[in-house]
């Protein structure tokens, strides 16, 4: 059954790979994006069944407005796709404020404004799917991506907390979180890159110089991809989290296996605080569904 989605992002990289999978499966689609006339052809090519909305994905009322504008276009609303972000590489000492903050408001505040916006009507049709496009880095850590990784991060627990929340009343929510893509994230990631400082030569200074050989180059396919979240608007059970990529499951699991084994070296301490006696059995419902 052809279904209704709301995708932020949707003019350029991944979010229009998502939007064109979306469409050649049979489904209506509100494109978003800051530039609708990027969707012009799109538009032409699907028409009736794709609706584009200029959005800010950092403004909260834009963001009710374009779950406003799909009810009124189509009646419902199935799968919201939060996928606007972006990232710049520098080292946390030399990121500007206003740059700081603009990633979190767009990567974390964007993923929150439309959630919070299409919640109400997924609750009351009782379904819909929730995908919010991650990354790795939302469970790894890179020098030089402080503000993106931040926001990434925030979002990977964001969904953990509402997958608990929804699931009563029959909505999905996944982080899905790939790894490399060839699509023109690396290139704008590093484009303002400021000079070093020398002290972060040997660490963000090694990010950068990975990103310009690996910018246009990386092994993830963005249609691909894309056809993973058309197929995951289908389903009916789904984790938390979702690494896509034979890169990200490598660096995903290299960034477990040093957590595990510093909870383990570090457990003496981290239990030595304990009150004697202690009884936890009232932690056994407590993170469950």
């Amino acid at each position: 059954m052809s279904k209704i989605w709301l995708i932020t992002g949707s003019a350029r990289g991944l979010g229009r790979d998502i939007t064109e999978a979306a469409l050649a499966a049979g489904n209506s689609v509100v494109a978003t994006a800051r530039d609708v006339g990027r969707l012009a052809d799109l538009e032409s090519r699907y028409p009736g069944q794709l609706r584009s909305f200029a959005l800010d994905v950092t403004n909260a009322t834009a963001a009710q407005a374009s779950v406003d504008f799909a009810i009124d276009a189509f009646g419902r609303l199935d799968v919201l796709v939060n996928n606007a972000g972006f990232g710049h590489v520098s080292p946390f000492e030399q990121t500007e404020e206003a740059d700081f903050r603009a990633q979190i408001d767009t990567n974390l505040y964007g993923v929150v404004n439309l959630t919070r916006a299409v919640v109400p009507v997924m609750r009351a049709q009782r379904s819909g799917h929730i995908i919010n496009i991650s990354s790795v880095g939302g469970r790894t850590a890179a020098a030089g991506l402080s503000a993106y990784q931040a926001a990434k991060w925030a979002v990977g627990g964001f969904t953990e907390v509402l997958a608990l929340e929804l699931a009563p009343f029959g909505v999905k929510i996944i982080s899905v979180e790939p790894g490399g893509m060839r699509t023109d994230w690396g290139a704008t990631a590093i484009a303002d890159a400021p000079a070093l400082l020398p002290d972060y030569e040997p660490s963000v200074g090694a990010v950068l110089g990975m990103l310009k050989i690996y910018a246009g180059n990386a092994i993830g396919d963005p249609k691909k991809v894309a056809d993973v979240v058309v197929d995951i608007a289908g389903r009916d059970s789904l984790p938390a989290h979702l690494i896509l990529g034979s890169d990200a499951l490598h660096v995903f699991g290299q960034a477990e296996a040093a957590r595990q084994q510093a909870a383990k070296e570090w457990a003496p301490v981290s239990t030595s605080i304990d009150i004697e006696g202690v009884d936890l059995s009232f932690l056994s419902g407590a993170m469950q569904s």
